[in-house]
Order: C-alpha cells, then sequence, then structure tokens
C-alpha cells in the first residue's frame, strides 16, 4: 500500500510563489509515475503535472507549462510542485497521485492512489 500527504498550501498573492510537497509511504512508490491534479467545487478533477519513476520525463497541462514544475527528491519518496507566478484561477484543492506504472499520465482515472489534498487560495 501507498500512502500520501500533502502539504505546502495555503494564501499566496497573485504573482507569488508556492511549493507542495507530496511525502509518500510504501516501499515501492519509487518505480511509480506521480502526478498532481487540482479540483474547485462543482468541477471535475484537474490534471496539473506528471512524473515519470525516474524523474526524467515530466508532462504538463498547458495552463501550467512555464509556471508549475514537478519534481522528485532523489529517493522519490517525495514529489514536488512549485508554483511561480499564481494567478487567482489556481485556487483549487491540490490532490497528490500515484500510479502503479513507471510512466507519465494527464488521466485521473489511471492513477491509484491519492492524498487528501492541500488548499491553495491565491488572492487578487
Amino acid at each position: 500500500q501507498v500512502q500520501l500527504v500533502e502539504s505546502g498550501g495555503g494564501l499566496v498573492q497573485a504573482g507569488g510563489s508556492l511549493r507542495l510537497s507530496c511525502a509518500a509511504s510504501g516501499r515501492t512508490f519509487s518505480t511509480y509515475a506521480k502526478g498532481w491534479f487540482r479540483q474547485t467545487p462543482g468541477k471535475e478533477r484537474e490534471f496539473v503535472a506528471s512524473i515519470n519513476w525516474s524523474g526524467g520525463t515530466t508532462m504538463y497541462a498547458d495552463y501550467a507549462k512555464g509556471r508549475f514544475t514537478i519534481s522528485s527528491d532523489g529517493a522519490k519518496n517525495t514529489v514536488f510542485l512549485q508554483m511561480n507566478r499564481v494567478k487567482p484561477e489556481d485556487t483549487a484543492i491540490y490532490y497528490c497521485a500515484a500510479r502503479t506504472v513507471l510512466v507519465v499520465s494527464g488521466k485521473h482515472n489511471e492513477y491509484d492512489y491519492w492524498g487528501q489534498g492541500t488548499q491553495v487560495t491565491v488572492s487578487s
């Protein structure tokens, strides 16, 4: 089993930065691809970014390209989402996810494990 715990959410002004972290437990987490998704009330969960098991391949939603960066630590037990130049429309609950496959994916139904989410609020 894999358990994911997100942290780093909070209130930030538009144009600022925030770094989300996702700590994982489970010996096989390092061999999984990971991703970040976000969700606002009344909307479907939306893809943000994904990273493959080695950290060598990443994928981003169009709105995230150039502003957000997904990365993992050397041991690959923690995955990060660096959010720069945030906008009010980035306000959402951000979820960390992992899939028991090596490669990236932008589809939420292809992920097997999910964290509880962390709230990000961007003020204008």
